[in-house]
């Protein structure tokens, strides 16, 4: 199966339906069934002005890789250098547990960080549903899912890493939550995909598949498989993607072969499964039938010449030929119009609208063709457009989806003029008899001038079906195929969404789900290869069968069941039957669409069926709502009675900085663990070199590298790859990944890695007597902030993850750890902790400090091993290798592995719940920022001056209560708290000074300001620019602000609260437009004397 496909909106392409061939017959108007053909054409309809707008956007994106080939944009956008690394030497035997005893590295490196920790938690069993009984936290709930399993045939991408991380960090969570977790790998045969490498491989040795027997043939295909199938594998472990390895599930495997088997009986006995002739999309390259989703459309606006494969000279597309069809037995003509000019030897009728007054005279008549001599009939049809061009349209229901209804309505032959292999047919005529199709095209055209029939030949706009898989252009051809019925499948997919029993995220896809199940299509299941499940059906003799009889079939899981099932269906003896097995194989998706409950051994009634069936959710990309996912659910819920889960969450697609949607035909995929481990532009370039691209695809791919990685991709670490890729918001637009978001979080990993170094050190005296967390009681005001804010973190996080809002969570973690553990609460115990320079001017009472050493350090201690539990889920290396550190300075009995401790929840850290500290806190951090611009635009980058709050009583209380912390982040030498005004009800402010005359001032909201005392060698000049400067700022806005309170209809139409706030603004900026003015006069005196 096929993960990496283009948006829906090429689903719905391989569906639509175009309304016209232009110029002489435009095409019939048509139900929305109907498939597209080469020959179908239109006017430029809404839907082709989509296209023409999409590949409109692809050449401005593609102007602009190629815009400026030499100018250095990349170097800013992502600006690194080579880290040092550091690589564990320790002698660890593969499985066994990483020796984290060894020295701390002083730096982070990932090559590090993540060595050994995988193959240990894979033989301890870690990732296994059975190792749940062993966890004291464990609870008695399942959750189970499926990876979308990775075509056997490539390797992945960053979509596959996008689905990875997206679903490990929701098993990792649920298996931390206590759930018996069954996470199941597999790998998708991929038929077409796997055939063309291996018959590609056997072309380079000089050698065709037909030259082999098909088993000599499978033979090759297996030996290739087991020499490459499990570079998918290596590539997930890599990734620490916490699969169970003991179920891992390839789709050809004997077990998934038997329920693939099962299958299709179980349809046929229920009369879903049918065989028919009818039009499908075929590949002469492939000489195979092929599914909607194979099928590409290429636009073009007028005369193009493309490579076609078999072809050595290029083949033109993009004309539209009008010729006459001569009235038999009367003078005159009728033109038609045509993009495929060689189909008009399977022409079998001509068509016109009844009440079109041009062809009256010609209703009942027929034409002779030119070149078979046969009588063709000229019909009518209210189907027929009569608007456009002349109205007449050739009728080849063999090659046209459209043409098909038509010939069906009025009963028209089938006219089959070119064969799978792409030739024309033996009753063309010798002349184009084995002649390839696109060289008849052009005798059929000389053909024509000859006979003097040629009309005109011009520029036509145009959808062309391509053959994702070979590149071919899609020929429709009739064919007798293997079909399923779907529609009332659909209908039951369609009702468990409307019911409740399905649901979709995000919900806004439920609508999309509704309209294509409404109007899906019987589909063609077979195809024309080796590679596969070979179809079950055989095709039966009998001793009175002759070769004029209907076809006649019967299926079975094995032969001899099929032998029984015709000796009873025809009445005759087993002995006497001539069972000849179908050829065919199955479509890949048949196959894949059993995967919820193939791979638990279904048919069979095991204890993982029964278990873990239906799965709990389906995470996937959004491409594959209609192709995976709704036949999931039809087979599922068609062969084992309940849907295959009970949710479907959607990711949106993976595009890469440029907004193009990443793809080998782009050459801009990218290897997830080039990412992880680092490469270099050269090699970048020589994948691209080595890939099969047209060589203006490859020059822009290669530039696009040139800008977006001027100096390669560094070395980003599995964990940092991760955590970035749930940082994107997933259920919504389509991710524009940058490697310079990943490299950031790396710099992130670098920051929990010093933040335990920095606890490591606090935690040196390994006699230090820690606290749990439910004996650990925050004591400093700074103390029960940190507490609190990590209380918050875990409700959001615990909300996050509900609503699978995995962003949510990523966001508030980083939160956490940067601002609120490391740029804050770190940076204020370092007094408490004696490690701030005694020119802090922080002074610790001595009976005190041994008590707030104490708690700081439990405290901190908890605040790093909860955020690294909580954090566990995005980054499982990293936090085990942390969390393992901190395993000797536990205060309760130490666990095996982070990975199965219990993930952190409110209720636990309800106790450390302190709104009002929270709430309150914003105000310090406000002051904390205005005062380090203020230092800043004074240009003390050493100096610690003494700085004034002036205030509210409230704001002062608020200030007092958090005193040191202002005092420790603002880098100032004393703080002073000044309310000139006192408030009814509030506790007095101890009484100091106000701030001396000739300080610098700076605004913190309307009722705070910041007075900062100016020392000698303040850059005077300076700091009354930037005075100047933000004046000029701020006036515009409040101009602004004062125009909008002045409008008639303010007081009526503006709520009250938001006046309030309205108004708050206009004092803040009134007043720091006041001290400014103060300032400048202050600063200018003092310049002049």
């Amino acid at each position: 199966m096929c993960t990496c496909l283009s948006s829906a909106s090429r689903m719905w392409r391989a569906r639509r339906v175009l309304c016209g061939r232009l110029a002489g017959a435009y095409r019939l108007c048509s139900s929305n069934r109907a498939q597209p053909s080469a020959s179908s054409s239109s006017p430029v309809s809404p839907a082709l002005r989509g296209q023409a707008e999409k590949q409109r956007r692809r050449r401005v994106k593609e102007r602009a890789i190629l815009s400026s080939q030499h100018s250095n944009t990349g170097d800013h956008e992502l600006t690194w250098s080579e880290k040092e690394e550091i690589k564990y030497t320790a002698q660890t035997p593969p499985g066994q547990k990483k020796d984290t005893t060894v020295p701390f590295p002083s730096s982070y490196s990932p090559e590090y960080v993540e060595s050994s920790w995988y193959q240990w938690w894979e033989k301890e069993g870690f990732f296994t549903p059975e190792h749940h009984e062993r966890l004291a936290h464990a609870v008695d709930q399942s959750f189970s899912l499926c990876i979308p399993p990775p075509n056997v045939t490539g390797s992945l991408h960053l979509g596959h890493a996008l689905t990875v991380a997206i679903e490990d960090a929701l098993v990792r969570w649920k298996r931390m939550q206590g759930y018996r977790v069954l996470w199941v790998p597999g790998c998708d045969h991929a038929g077409i995909a796997t055939q063309t490498v291996v018959e590609k491989r056997l072309q380079r040795e000089g050698k065709h598949r037909r030259d082999l027997s098909r088993e000599e043939f499978l033979q090759e295909v297996w030996k290739w498989k087991n020499d490459k199938g499990d570079e998918i594998y290596h590539q997930l472990r890599k990734l620490g993607a916490s699969l169970d390895w003991n179920r891992a599930c390839f789709t050809m495997d004997p077990g998934f072969s038997k329920a693939v088997t099962e299958a299709f009986v179980r349809l046929c006995d229920s009369d879903l499964i049918y065989r028919s002739e009818r039009l499908v999309n075929w590949s002469c390259a492939l000489e195979s039938a092929i599914s909607d989703i194979e099928v590409e459309s290429k636009e073009l606006f007028g005369q193009t010449m493309l490579s076609v494969p078999g072809y050595q000279e290029k083949v033109e597309f993009g004309t539209m030929v009008t010729f006459a069809y001569p009235i038999d037995g009367h003078d005159g003509e009728v033109a038609v119009s045509t993009t495929r000019p060689e189909t008009m030897l399977g022409d079998v009728a001509i068509a016109v609208h009844p009440d079109d007054p041009r062809y009256k005279d010609v209703h009942g008549k027929h034409c002779r063709h030119p070149f078979t001599n046969r009588v063709i009939p000229i019909v009518t049809d209210t189907m027929v457009d009569m608007e456009l061009g002349t109205g007449a349209v050739k009728v080849t229901p063999a090659h046209d989806h459209m043409d098909f209804l038509l010939a069906q309505r009025h009963s028209l032959p089938h006219l089959t003029v070119i064969g799978g292999d792409g030739t024309m047919m033996p009753h063309c005529g010798q002349w184009l008899k084995g002649v390839k199709r696109f060289d008849a095209r052009q005798q059929v055209l000389d053909a024509l001038a000859d006979k003097k029939l040629l009309r005109g030949k011009k520029d036509h706009a145009m959808s062309l079906p391509i053959c994702s898989r070979s590149g071919d252009i899609v020929e429709p051809l009739l064919k007798k195929q293997w079909f399923l019925r779907c529609d009332e499948m659909a209908k039951r997919a369609i009702q468990a969404v409307e019911d409740g029993q399905l649901e979709i995220i995000p919900h806004f896809y439920t609508k999309t789900w509704k309209n294509w199940l409404s109007n899906i299509s019987d589909w063609c299941i077979s195809r024309q290869l080796w590679w596969g499940h070979q179809i079950p059906a055989y095709h039966v003799e009998l001793p009175s069968s002759s070769d004029k009889q209907e076809e006649q079939w019967v299926w079975g899981r094995s032969e001899d069941e099929a032998r029984q099932r015709a000796a009873i269906k025809y009445g005759v003896k087993m002995e006497s039957i001539t069972l000849t097995r179908d050829t065919d194989v199955l479509d890949t998706w048949f196959s894949s669409g059993l995967f919820p409950f193939a791979m638990l051994g279904w048919p069979e009634q095991t204890s993982d069926l029964q278990q873990y069936y239906p799965n709990s959710i389906l995470e996937t990309g959004s491409d594959l709502i209609f192709f995976w996912v709704a036949r999931m659910v039809m087979l599922g819920t068609e062969l084992t009675g309940q849907l295959p889960f009970k949710k479907v969450l959607l990711h949106s697609l993976m595009r890469d900085k440029h907004g193009r949607k990443m793809s080998k035909s782009l050459g801009n995929v990218i290897d997830p663990l080039d990412v992880i481990s680092g490469i270099s532009l050269e090699r970048l370039h020589q994948k691209v070199k080595d890939g099969n691209l047209h060589p203006r695809e490859r020059t822009v791919a290669m530039e696009a590298q040139r800008k977006d990685f001027p100096k390669g991709i560094p070395q980003c670490g599995t964990d940092a790859l991760r955590f970035a890729l749930c940082s994107y918001k997933m259920q919504g637009e389509d991710i524009n990944l940058s490697v310079s978001q990943v490299l950031s979080c790396r710099h992130f990993c670098n920051k929990m890695w010093q933040t335990l170094r920095f606890t490591l050190g606090v935690l040196g005296d390994k006699e230090m007597q820690l606290g749990t967390l439910e004996e650990t009681t925050p004591l400093s005001s700074v103390d029960r902030w940190v507490c609190s804010r990590l209380y918050s973190t875990v409700l959001q996080c615990e909300r996050g993850f509900e609503a699978y809002e995995l962003h949510a969570v990523t966001s508030a973690l980083y939160s956490f750890w940067v601002h609120s553990l490391c740029d804050t609460y770190m940076e204020c115990i370092k007094p408490v902790l004696g490690k701030l320079d005694q020119r802090a001017g922080v002074q610790i009472h001595r009976e005190d400090s041994g008590r707030a050493k104490q708690v700081a350090s439990n405290v901190l201690y908890h605040c790093v091993s909860v955020s690294l539990a909580l954090l566990s889920p995005f980054m499982p290396f990293l936090t085990e290798e942390l969390w393992q550190r901190l395993q000797p300075f536990r205060p309760d009995a130490a666990k095996a592995s982070l990975c199965l401790q219990p993930y952190p929840s409110s209720t636990q850290l309800a106790h450390w719940h302190f709104p009002e500290e929270e709430r309150d806190f914003s105000l310090v951090q406000d002051v904390v920022r205005v005062a380090r611009s203020l230092r800043a635009q004074c240009g003390m980058a050493k100096e610690k001056p003494d700085m004034w709050a002036v205030c509210s009583p409230s704001q002062a209380q608020t200030l007092l209560h958090f005193g040191s912390a202002v005092q420790t982040l603002s880098r100032v030498c004393n703080f002073h708290i000044y309310s000139p005004q006192g408030e009814h009800g509030l506790p007095s402010v101890p009484s100091t000074p106000p701030p001396p005359k000739g300080s610098i001032v700076s605004v913190v909201n309307h009722s705070c300001q910041l007075h900062l005392a100016v020392k000698n060698g303040v850059n005077i000049g300076k700091h009354i620019l930037h005075l100047s400067q933000r004046k000029e700022k701020l006036l515009p806005k409040l101009e602004e602000v004062l125009s909008k309170t002045t409008s008639p209809e303010y007081l009526e139409k503006v709520p009250a609260h938001v006046r309030q706030e309205m108004q708050n603004k206009i004092s803040a900026l009134q007043e720091e437009l006041k001290n400014i003015e103060d300032q400048l006069i202050a600063l200018q005196e003092t310049q002049t004397t």
